[in-house]
């Protein structure tokens, strides 16, 4: 491997010596170029892509694989004002670059540099922020729409192309096709519309070759698309039953040349597939399109691969699709020493130790096997293992069907994940007490993936709805108790949050524990207190907030304020009676959640309320501000939002009217 790296890093340039990128500032600096300019600018944009991102880590795979593809489109198509966007944005390194962002591009995904993903606010070449998936056609058709009413209402406007770029794996979702099926019946504005299939893994058409080449740009070609629309025209005089017959003859030779029904069907002309990786084919077919009229929104589909032109990423695309910093030559990411497990571990672990007991447990994904752990479930137990692809609404539901006939379904999703299937966690799940377990993975602050990624709201929007359990584990050994806990309880849905990164190195246990639901747990009581009649401070945290909590207590202690802390373990249902007892002992209590407002503390808050509590106690919650944290390390994030020790201390110090320095 490190040979072939070696070997095949010589063929293109290294950073500082780039003769063609570095007189491109922006996409206008493409148009002049040649073919063959092109193609050598693809390699040296490919040379910057793979030094960037083994400083500064990030999407490598997905980035790689669309070199080619970014070069043509901004030299073909007159970006920004033809309107470009990226679908999830993870594979847009080599646009920012190429849009007059390379300066900055080493401080990718870092404190205060660039977003990872396009963002609106930071380049006008972003025209739609995106980190999840699948609203690429949704939005372009939005804009395309827009676009022709301002050509409406301003003679002198003149309408422009949109292109929206999907991978095949954003296209398996839903909403895509929502969009393909509203964009046949948007009216003239969706003619502006180019969907761009990126095909890196699927085999859904023919393999690409010299005849799918030459037909692509046949069926892109003005000589074509008159030819169609003169057909279309003849057919259109013909008798009902004639026309029908010819219009289907046309489709159906279509579809044998090409492979496009599904997408003729929805109304789209297919055109593909291509070799999304040779310029040589990709630009004409391009400037096809670009000045084509009259035919509807288009799909173009290219075959590109992931990792495309570095061997380690060709040779394994889940390894690199997103990477730590790593050595150029031999491929090597460049791990940490060696730390506790993580949490999505941990939960990995349990649940396959739960499954060897247990043969009704079913693991379900979308899309996301080893961010959420549950790829070695799909080794050991692959009949009880579904990945459903980009398909969270999907997912939800599929798994209460499960649970309507007695199996268990673990359903294995971000926290961000889930807000796309909301509705079906209420209708579908909720609504009929269904016993789906939520394994929610991601939750609270995620470090460099930013606000898009961020488990922010989860306490919050699942918390409002009646029958469903919520859990958080303060450390590791808490989340083997809860996975196991939640494998037993058929009672109705559960769902347990848990963050990103390692635990905190405690030892597993070797047996799980089932929880009594909605039971708190006393950390430590409260110590002797200095000059006051009645207690000081409680410290109530739900999740992994604890250690910190911990931390605090140190210091409180110095000030002769040594607190009670306690892990609530459950935001619902709620431990009043545990509840109760610290807002009757204590002078100050504080509740902690890496969680929006309207979550863990309003439940609290709200019981302290109803039950006359809050004239006994100063009460103060601690959760993540009301405003989206932008990328940075984890650490940085949890003091920005003030759920750090220091702040705590601050919080209760300040409760007491005690000055911070006595």
């Amino acid at each position: 491997m490190e040979n072939e790296s070696a070997n095949h890093l010589k063929s293109i340039p290294t950073y500082g010596r780039f003769p063609l990128l570095d007189r491109v500032h922006t996409p206008t600096d493409l148009k002049n170029l040649s073919i063959e300019q092109l193609e050598q600018l693809a390699k040296e944009l490919r040379a910057e892509t793979i030094d960037v991102v083994s400083t500064t880590g990030g999407h490598l795979g997905a980035s790689l694989g669309v070199v080619e593809l970014t070069v043509a489109l901004h030299a073909v198509f007159d970006t920004p004002n033809d309107s470009l966007i990226w679908d999830v944005g993870h594979q847009a390194y080599p646009h920012k670059i190429l849009t007059g962002r390379r300066e900055f591009i080493r401080t990718l995904r870092q404190p205060g540099g660039l977003s990872g993903f396009t963002k609106r606010s930071e380049s006008i070449y972003d025209p739609f922020g995106a980190a999840h998936s699948s609203t690429s056609i949704s939005a372009g058709l939005g804009i395309a729409v827009a676009n022709h009413f301002k050509a409406k209402k301003d003679p002198t406007y003149d309408e422009r192309s949109v292109i929206a770029v999907i991978g095949d794996g954003s296209i398996s979702a839903g909403m895509a096709y929502e969009a393909m099926n509203n964009a046949a019946v948007a009216g003239p504005g969706a003619e502006r519309l180019i969907v761009i299939l990126n095909d890196n893994e699927m085999s859904i058409a023919p393999p690409v070759g010299s005849m799918s080449v030459y037909l692509s740009q046949l069926l892109s070609s003005r000589h074509f698309l008159g030819l169609r629309d003169l057909a279309a025209r003849v057919a259109s005089k013909l008798p009902e039953s004639l026309e029908k017959k010819a219009k289907r003859a046309e489709e159906y030779a279509r579809a044998l040349m090409t492979g496009g029904t599904l997408f003729e069907e929805l109304g789209f002309y297919y055109v593909g597939p291509i070799d999304g990786h040779n310029l040589q084919q990709l630009v004409p077919v391009l400037r096809n399109l670009r000045d084509a009229e009259h035919i509807g929104p288009v799909l173009l589909h290219v075959v590109t691969q992931k990792g495309h032109g570095y061997k380690p990423a060709e040779s394994s695309g889940d390894k690199y699709h997103a990477v730590s910093k790593f050595n150029v030559i031999t491929g090597k990411q460049n791990k940490g020493p060696p730390g506790p497990p993580s949490y999505t571990s941990v939960f990995s672990n349990e649940l396959l130790k739960c499954a060897e007991k247990d043969d009704k447990i079913i693991a379900i994904t979308a899309a996301m096997p080893s961010g959420t752990g549950l790829d070695k479930f799909e080794q050991k137990f692959p009949e009880r293992y579904f990945d459903v692809g980009i398909a969270e609404q999907h997912a939800v539901t599929f798994a209460a069907g499960l649970a309507t006939e007695g199996l268990r379904p673990f359903c294995a999703i971000y926290s961000s994940f889930l807000q796309r299937a909301y509705d079906q966690v209420m209708h579908d799940v909720v609504l009929q007490n269904l016993p789906v377990r939520f394994a929610i993975d991601r939750a609270g602050l995620v470090g460099a993936d930013g606000a898009t990624h961020a488990g922010t709201f989860d306490i919050a929007y699942l918390g409002c709805l009646p029958n469903i359990v919520i859990m958080a584990p303060s450390n590791e050994v808490e989340l083997v108790h809860m996975t196991a806990t939640a494998a037993a309880f058929d009672e109705g849905p559960i769902a347990f949050r848990y963050p990103r990164g390692p635990g905190i190195g405690l030892s597993l246990p070797a047996e799980s524990q089932i929880l009594p639901i909605g039971k708190g747990k006393i950390i430590q009581e409260m110590g002797e207190q200095t000059g006051d009649e009645k207690g000081g401070i409680a410290i109530l945290s739900f999740g992994a907030r604890l250690a910190e909590c911990l931390k605090a207590a140190e210091t409180l202690k110095q000030y002769g304020l040594p607190p009670t802390i306690v892990d609530a373990r459950f935001a619902k249902p709620l431990d009043k009676g545990l509840i109760d007892q610290l807002a009757r002992n204590h002078k100050v209590l504080i509740t902690i959640e890496e969680g929006s407002t309207g979550g863990f503390g309003a439940f609290v808050m709200q019981h302290l309320a109803q039950n006359g509590l809050l004239d006994h106690v100063r009460f103060r919650p601690m959760v993540l501000p009301d405003y989206f944290i932008n990328h940075n390390t984890q650490t940085a994030q949890y003091i920005e939002a003030g759920l750090d020790a220091p702040s705590i201390v601050k919080i209760a110090l300040k409760a007491l009217d005690v000055p911070l320095e006595i």
